[in-house]
């Protein structure tokens, strides 16, 4: 998207005080974004508002006739609905959206990794795990079949926590009970059964877990002995299994969870920090709550970020399908091989045939709070929303949940709503998230640390204890590169231990939402 110029690009001098600032990103654009409130009739970037425009929103530069596209980033975010005049507030009252075609000109802007010398690529302290991967956390789970185990691994945790057995072993950061509400009542194959199978195997095998209890009520469809027999998984000192019903009913098979834990607890709590290359490091890109300052602040900003951990050798996911939707050309050129591109296309078609089937239409998205933060339409959203993807070269497409491999930035389809894509990407193996928000989203996840990136000064003001990052002073001059380092190195402190904002408010125990397809039986 490049360097953006925040400057006031004109006020009224007649005005009292400092000027409305505005802001224009692209020549091609017919509209710009008004950084603070415009009051109506004030003069502007060379207009005069024709009514009040909230900050964060749009207003014309030009006349636009009823029907033709509105221009934002150089890119349609829609069209008119009627005629637009200099100095309107530009948004859903005036703009719909519908098909046109792209240039998706596969792997035209592909080049080879832009990768740091050996020598130069950073390092953090991380727990190594036999399987040769890395972990930032060394949390001791209790993961579900079932619906029907769930109660039974919240019993157990704060069993295991009551006893006060943890106090003797700070190296180990806590015991998390994995529920959900899935696991029967379902179709026992096909993609529902195949997306849950995927995404128990990542949490199960997930490096920030030192030791796994996976606890089921014993006639659900999702059968723990087939689990272990697709996946080839042994009971270990780091993996065991049990059910309810095997085990006599809900008392002793807390009591067997607890026991089981601490006979887990020596060897778990053995695994200590040591210095590890941040190759091992896969950042999970996420974005809620969006408004309009999103694709000027935190998004492009946390691209710098990824831009910087690729180049080390680490790898970046960005995911939530419906949200990149419409800025999927942008990705498609940036694609390794034509193969890479067609794989993501083939992943937006899906969604137009799931959403069409289920009565529903792609543009549903954005929210009444992303419209009322100023977004207008998903292409605006979307062409924000894949700024958090950087610049660098897009290597692999993956299904929801399926194990990431490859190094570098990657993509993964899944949905938009937050806990369910970032769930997706923790069970493809992120080890960190950073979440960009501008409405302020209440977020946390274990096993993996989520750092809050605020994408205003006034979020971040009114919400502190939930932000770790204020990313709204790139409007005050603080550049996208700045910026970009400054979520860069708190990233590598928060691998190597530091605590983020919404791990000490103690999120991340209700955040475990895998995918659900298909029919409820």
């Amino acid at each position: 998207m490049g360097e953006l110029d925040l400057r006031s690009e004109a006020g009224a001098p007649e005005a009292a005080g400092p000027a409305p600032r505005t802001l224009r990103l692209s020549p091609k654009d017919n509209v710009a974004v008004a950084l603070d409130t415009v009051p109506e009739g004030l003069a502007v970037a060379g207009v005069v508002a024709t009514g009040r425009i909230p900050r964060g929103h749009k207003f014309a530069l030009a006349p636009i006739n009823d029907g033709a596209p509105i221009l934002k980033f150089g890119q349609i975010i829609g069209f008119a609905s009627g005629a637009i005049a200099p100095g309107d507030h530009v948004h859903v009252h005036n703009v719909v959206l519908h098909d046109f075609d792209r240039d998706y000109a596969f792997a035209a802007e592909a080049r080879p990794p832009a990768l740091l010398p050996p020598e130069l690529r950073g390092t953090f302290e991380g727990y190594r795990r036999s399987n040769g991967r890395t972990g930032t956390r060394n949390y001791l789970g209790i993961l579900t079949s079932v619906n029907c185990s769930a109660s039974v691994a919240r019993f157990a945790a704060a069993a295991l926590e009551r006893s006060g057995l943890l106090d003797d072993y700070p190296g180990i950061d806590g015991v998390v009970p994995i529920i959900h509400g899935t696991g029967c009542g379902m179709a026992s194959k096909g993609e529902g059964f195949d997306i849950l199978s995927r995404t128990l195997w990542g949490y199960a095998t997930h490096p920030n877990f030192a030791a796994v209890v996976m606890v089921g009520l014993g006639c659900e469809m999702f059968q723990i002995a087939r689990f272990k027999s697709d996946y080839q998984v042994d009971e270990t000192d780091a993996f065991r299994t049990l059910t309810i019903q095997d085990e006599g009913g809900t008392r002793r098979t807390v009591d067997h969870i607890v026991g089981a834990l601490k006979e887990m607890l020596p060897v778990a709590a053995a695994q200590k920090r040591e210095t590890r290359p941040l190759s091992e490091l896969v950042l999970a890109l996420q974005c809620g709550g969006s408004d309009g300052y999103s694709a000027l602040t935190a998004n492009p900003a946390l691209g710098v970020a990824s831009d910087l951990l690729v180049r080390n050798g680490g790898t970046s996911i960005l995911s939530e399908t419906p949200e990149i939707y419409g800025a999927e050309h942008l990705l498609t050129r940036r694609a390794a091989d034509r193969a890479v591109g067609e794989k993501l296309v083939a992943r937006i078609r899906w969604w137009e045939d799931y959403t069409s089937k289920l009565g529903g239409e792609m543009n549903n998205n954005p929210s009444p709070g992303n419209k009322a933060g100023g977004l207008t339409t998903i292409l605006e959203k979307s062409l924000g929303a894949a700024a958090k993807g950087g610049s660098e070269t897009l290597r692999a497409v993956y299904e929801y949940a399926e194990p990431v491999t490859e190094k570098g930035f990657v993509y993964m389809d899944t949905p938009g709503y937050d806990p369910v894509a970032a769930t997706g990407q923790v069970a493809g193996g992120a080890n960190l998230i950073a979440f960009t928000t501008g409405r302020g989203s209440a977020f946390g996840c274990k096993p993996t640390p989520s750092l809050k990136l605020a994408t205003n000064s006034d979020i971040y003001a009114r919400m502190t204890e939930d932000m770790d990052i204020n990313c709204g002073d790139v409007l005050d001059g603080v550049s996208l590169e700045e910026k970009g380092r400054e979520i860069f190195d708190l990233l590598v402190r928060v691998a190597s231990g530091a605590r983020t904002k919404s791990e000490a408010l103690g999120y991340g125990d209700a955040e475990f939402v895998p995918w659900q397809i298909g029919a409820v039986m």
